[in-house]
């Protein structure tokens, strides 16, 4: 974000950009988003550093379709766990949960930056956080959709937002590399 979030659209929350870190600053509301793609977008890889600055819960939206309807995968810092939710049509709360998931090998801080990643390959969701598998999850309700940044009554900061995949073009202020497998490849040459 050293070049601002153009291209970026915050359905809610205060969203600026702060020393290159894109961040919601209010803290205020449940399910503060900002979301950047192509609602056409299938199988990718997102990754992000996020750091929750005030407040318990932040992560990565994926498969956007809508203001209210994506998945999201976040860190809840005070039970040191992970969490998969699916938005759905109605309000910005309007949600139900599909993985509560315990810490593996992790330590969930505020003011630390954390490396979250999500696969996202046909209904099948790999959920990874400072390069640990946390979970792999099934749903099938959004097949494609947007990525984006998200805070529940947090204020968080974001840095080097990537997505990857086939079809996915440069078309974004984050980068775009082109292939799933090289990602994967990548992202297994890192453990």
């Amino acid at each position: 974000f050293e070049d601002g979030a153009d291209g970026w659209d915050a359905p809610n929350g205060l969203w600026e950009v702060n020393d290159g870190e894109y961040q919601e600053v209010s803290g205020a509301e449940p399910a503060m988003h900002s979301v950047i793609g192509e609602e056409d977008w299938d199988n990718y890889v997102i990754e992000a550093k996020v750091r929750i600055d005030v407040g318990n819960w932040a992560g990565i939206a994926f498969r956007v379709q809508s203001d209210f309807e994506y998945y999201i995968y976040y860190m809840n810092v005070p039970d040191n766990k992970s969490e998969l939710w699916q938005h759905n049509d109605g309000a910005f709360d309007t949600r139900q949960n599909l993985a509560d998931i315990p810490g593996v090998n992790i330590l969930i801080e505020n003011e630390v930056f954390h490396e979250l990643r999500v696969v996202v390959e046909g209904d099948t969701f790999q959920l990874w956080v400072d390069g640990e598998l946390q979970s792999e999850d099934v749903n099938g309700t959004y097949s494609t959709g947007k990525i984006g940044v998200w805070a529940w009554s947090t204020q968080a900061s974001f840095d080097d937002v990537t997505v990857t995949g086939d079809g996915i073009k440069d078309t974004l202020a984050v980068e775009s590399e082109g292939k799933l497998a090289t990602a994967w490849g990548r992202m297994k040459a890192v453990r």
